[in-house]
């Protein structure tokens, strides 16, 4: 969920980009982190048909807000000849077009709400994951605070305070190889923010042994990130942190194999959430499950299969499209996330009356192609394996359905007989529908926002392009049925 922003804090501080700027950031607009957190703790215990009721009411004054104060919804409803009041419940949505990354670009400025003062925006912008950076608007002071009482909603589940130590491996750089200090304490030393671009063989000694001197409640990571702590630890016989009680994994998606190794290297709950940086959908685990809880204040998701239509049925998987109800400066309805999904199952034992996602299979472009176009996840690719313990790192590359690349770079020990046992491995999980070629290199290159991206996909999925769905639904199925010939 990071975003660029612009620089607020002190002068001495330097806060810009640092977790302790976006908490600081709250102060000014506390009112609204109180005014969405208290609502939180009532709204938690609604029935179904409450909630239901309440998205109703919200989307009702979205689309009034929408028609008449953003020129682009506006130009929306008047070439469909339609009216907000033509949209009474979350399902008549399908009457909008869906709005693309490039729809948002191509058509930001009338995006931006007219009714409110040029100081109230605030410009962000998306990592640009999938190859298209995306920028749009946050109400300067109140997006942020409504945020974090989301997320702090989110962590009381697992027993967050706000008191509490927290150690943060996200996409950070932090410190020098000059002096090897390589963390810093923030949010008045509650919360040590720790490089991730300097966790080597070499460092990573000095990171475990100030983790202990910490002593955290919890961990604040990317899964990616976590994971090149858990497997040093792991392979060298480190005992977990005795005083962490959860690691909190976002803003990539979390493998199983990496919930396993986390889980099993911490001996503590690994704890999950869903979200996007232009705030259109939020969702979490809980404490009874690993079912992503999707908050219906927060915003509507939809699951939209490949053939267009509303996927419905537990355990089937869509693309991930959301109508923001937190940000009204700059709405986005019927977004396309590019992520995939996978439909839950209520109710669950938690006692939440939130629609549930099973699990968030990351994004479209984080998916294989096989040579008959079947699409795999790279949760297929178990990392946990000991098939892979002589594997300090892979990065797989498509350019060509049926074929990939993988990127290895090799530990001390590492044998063609590894080679051999990685090559059964994969031809056996991709069902001897896709030709692994394997190349040695010596880094694997992160993201600039400090991610390990485990596929880079150059194939252009339009399988997955529903844009074409909006016609009828016979027309619907006859594009998919040419595209998947």
């Amino acid at each position: 969920m990071s975003v660029r922003m612009n620089h607020r804090g002190s002068k001495t501080l330097r806060l810009e980009n640092s977790v302790t700027a976006r908490a600081l950031r709250i102060l000014p607009a506390y009112s609204a982190y109180k005014k969405t957190y208290t609502f939180l703790q009532r709204s938690r215990r609604w029935s179904r048909e409450e909630l239901a009721a309440y998205q109703a009411q919200a989307l009702s004054r979205l689309l009034d807000h929408a028609y008449e104060n953003v020129p682009y919804y506006r130009r929306v409803f008047r070439e469909r000849d339609l009216v907000p009041g033509d949209i009474t419940t979350p399902a008549d949505l399908e009457l909008l077009p869906f709005l693309t990354r490039e729809d948002l670009q191509n058509n930001l400025a009338d995006l931006k709400a007219t009714n409110y003062p040029e100081t109230a925006f605030e410009y962000v912008t998306t990592g640009g994951s999938t190859g298209i950076p995306v920028g749009f608007y946050y109400e300067k002071g109140v997006s942020r605070a409504r945020e974090w009482a989301f997320m702090k909603t989110q962590w009381d589940r697992v027993g967050y305070r706000f008191t509490d130590r927290c150690v943060v491996l996200r996409g950070y750089i932090v410190g020098s190889a000059q002096d090897g200090i390589f963390w810093k304490k923030t949010l008045f030393g509650r919360w040590l923010l720790m490089s991730s671009h300097h966790m080597t063989e070499e460092t990573l000694p000095a990171y475990i042994d100030q983790i202990r001197k910490f002593r955290p409640r919890f961990i604040q990571a990317y899964p990616s990130v976590a994971v090149i702590l858990a497997r040093y630890m792991r392979e060298h016989g480190i005992g977990p942190f005795p005083t962490v009680k959860a690691v909190l994994c976002g803003s990539e998606n979390l493998y199983p194999w990496q919930r396993s190794l986390l889980a099993e290297t911490f001996g503590c709950r690994v704890f999950s959430w869903y979200g996007n940086s232009e705030q259109t959908v939020l969702a979490g685990e809980c404490e009874e499950s690993t079912n992503y809880h999707i908050f219906p204040e927060y915003g509507i998701v939809e699951l939209i299969g490949r053939d267009g239509r509303p996927v419905t049925t537990p355990g089937a998987m869509g693309e991930v499209v959301t109508t923001s109800l937190m940000n009204p400066i700059c709405p986005l309805i019927r977004y396309r996330t590019m992520d995939a999904a996978v439909l839950g199952e209520g109710p669950c034992p938690c006692g939440r009356a939130y629609p549930l996602l099973e699990s968030v299979e990351g994004r479209l472009h984080e998916f294989i192609v096989t040579k008959d176009r079947r699409f795999i996840s790279m949760t297929a690719v178990n990392m946990h394996s000991d098939v892979f313990d002589n594997v300090a790192q892979f990065q797989f590359y498509q350019m060509k359905e049926g074929e990939v690349l993988m990127r290895i770079v090799k530990k001390t020990g590492y044998t063609d007989q590894d080679t051999e046992r990685i090559l059964r491995e994969l031809d056996r999980k991709f069902e001897n529908d896709v030709d692994v070629t394997i190349r040695f290199i010596e880094m694997i290159p992160r993201t600039r926002r400090g991610k390990y991206q485990f596929l880079i996909q150059d194939l252009p999925l339009d399988q997955w392009d529903t844009s074409e769905c909006e016609k009828e639904t016979s027309e619907c199925e006859k594009e998919w049925r040419t595209k998947s010939s």
